[in-house]
């Protein structure tokens, strides 16, 4: 009788298990009955079955990653760029996810993959490799992902992002790309030094004017004040002279004395009764204002 008991008891644990399946709210559920779909999703939750008449298949859905292999795309002037990139994606329609796949993640991934290698392989055939290499990735992944949406639909699948993990210049198309960059910044650079030669050629040339202009006003200055202090002292004497000539022609020759006199090695040849002496000669003075 315990035998039958327990045999009894393990039939009944058996026909439970087989009875019952639990949804967690992170699957996508599909019930069949004699192979047919019968419901998809049902709610998270513990749920019963007929034993060998439903049966039940879970996938996840969550968002999944899907890695591709870096792959080779060519630029629209024929340049070959190593590009590995990724795709998020999440089963979106599961019924529709099972009748195109079959149910099987690996088939749908490797579709998804050939569909993304495609819609790349277009999109980069649009751009330069400048254009590529410098800023245009996010514009290429937004229409990567655009293009692949309907066909990702048609497998059940929904995809949320496309993006680049890692870009890469084969060998020789670096050495190529390195090559033109540095020419480029060299020729920048080339400018910037002609810039520089011109700007510093122009300051120089307006300093030299601005110098020339100084120098010329300052000598016309000066000219104009030796002008006014000869025209004065010119008026100076002449007032001296009017007032008292012979005083004016003594000190006229004390300045001649003084002026020709003042060096060390002066040496003149000159007669004694010489006119530059006349002040010299005893009684050859004249009067200074009426004096003797």
């Amino acid at each position: 009788m315990l035998r039958i008991a327990a045999a009894a008891v393990v039939v009944v644990l058996l026909v439970l298990l087989t009875s019952t399946y639990t949804v967690d709210e992170r699957e996508r559920v599909i019930v069949f009955s004699l192979g047919e779909i019968k419901q998809v999703d049902p709610e998270p939750g513990l749920h019963f079955k007929f034993p060998l008449v439903n049966n039940v298949r879970t996938y996840d859905g969550r968002v999944l990653t899907l890695d591709i292999p870096p792959d080779r795309f060519l630029t629209s002037e024929a340049k070959n760029v190593i590009v590995d990139f990724y795709a998020k994606w999440r089963i979106e329609d599961v019924a529709q996810f099972f009748r195109a796949t079959r149910g099987d993640e690996r088939v749908a991934e490797q579709r998804m993959a050939q569909i993304l290698r495609d819609a790349m392989r277009n999109e980069f055939a649009k751009y330069t490799l400048d254009k590529v290499v410098s800023g245009e990735r996010l514009t290429i992944m937004g229409a990567v992902r655009q293009q692949a949406l309907d066909t990702a639909a048609d497998l059940g699948i929904s995809l949320v992002d496309v993006r680049i993990r890692r870009m890469d210049l084969p060998t020789e198309v670096s050495e190529s790309v390195f090559d033109r960059m540095r020419a480029e910044r060299q020729r920048i650079a080339q400018e910037f030094r002609a810039r520089g030669r011109e700007e510093a050629e122009r300051i120089r040339a307006r300093a030299d004017r601005e110098s020339t202009v100084l120098v010329a006003e300052a000598y016309r200055e000066a000219q104009e004040i030796r002008g006014e202090g000869d025209a004065e002292a010119a008026a100076a004497y002449a007032e001296a002279y009017e007032r008292d000539p012979a005083f004016f022609s003594f000190y006229r020759s004390l300045l001649a004395y003084r002026n020709s006199m003042s060096g060390k090695d002066n040496v003149y040849v000159l007669e004694p009764d010489s006119e530059f002496f006349r002040y010299f000669q005893g009684g050859g003075a004249p009067a200074l204002n009426g004096g003797e």
